[in-house]
């Protein structure tokens, strides 16, 4: 079974790109299965429904929904296997724009909105960094100018990916993205697949649900903010 893990910034588009791309698989006599990660709520499920592929929703609630789409990447694959499924798409909705949750022989695919500035290719992390392709959306609403400094700052982060450019309105570029789908390996088993990165520090007390705030408080991985010591010292 082909793996694809779809990972990119809030409203970028990728449910949208999704969706057609799911329509050039099917056409090519593919069998795909979607799982959508989100937080709280999700309708997404609605409109991949309509395409007649299977859908399984996740909504992680108080986990980043990165690392719950992490920590239930096996029970998603059997389900795509009962699915009778070739392919499975992960949709994950993304919250820190820190987390990677690509494995190593997965096919990552960054969705990315060429609207939220040009330097935030250098602000998401692994994400984009550790991606196969990087898919880049919006750029009909931006200037030439910027769509090329944009692609220039993806290019600076990530080297070896593949970008396109796409529109989840009007299915531009999701030919492509399918044929990548189609092009990538299987993944034989998940026993010795591993993460491309390290997924950020989250052992803290805040973690567990403390809400007071003094420093007095809290315990585990912290980290404090830079110069804090010079200027408490002045």
């Amino acid at each position: 079974m082909k793996i694809v893990i779809v990972a990119g910034t809030p409203g970028a588009g990728k449910t949208s790109l999704l969706i057609h791309t799911i329509r050039h698989l099917k056409d090519r006599g593919c069998h795909p299965a979607v799982v959508k990660i989100d937080c709280l709520y999700t309708d997404d499920d609605v409109r991949y429904k309509k395409l007649g592929v299977p859908v399984l929703v996740g909504l992680s609630k108080d986990m980043c929904p990165d690392h719950f789409a992490i920590y239930n990447i096996e029970e998603m694959v059997e389900w795509a296997k009962e699915q009778n499924a070739d392919i499975l798409i992960v949709e994950t909705a993304g919250l820190c724009h820190r987390c990677a949750p690509y494995t190593k022989n997965s096919l990552g695919i960054c969705v990315i909105d060429a609207t939220c500035g040009p330097n935030t290719p250098r602000k998401v992390g692994p994400f984009l960094t550790s991606a196969d392709v990087v898919a880049i959306t919006k750029g009909d609403i931006v200037s030439q100018a910027e769509r090329e400094v944009f692609r220039e700052r993806v290019l600076e982060m990530n080297p070896r990916c593949r970008i396109y450019d796409v529109n989840g309105l009007s299915g531009q570029g999701s030919a492509e993205i399918a044929k990548e789908i189609l092009e990538c390996k299987d993944v034989e088993n998940l026993e010795n697949e591993e993460l491309r990165h390290s997924a950020p520090l989250c052992i803290c007390t805040l973690c567990v649900g403390e809400t007071r705030i003094a420093k007095k408080f809290h315990r585990g991985v912290l980290r404090r903010i830079d110069g804090f010591m010079k200027y408490v010292g002045e």
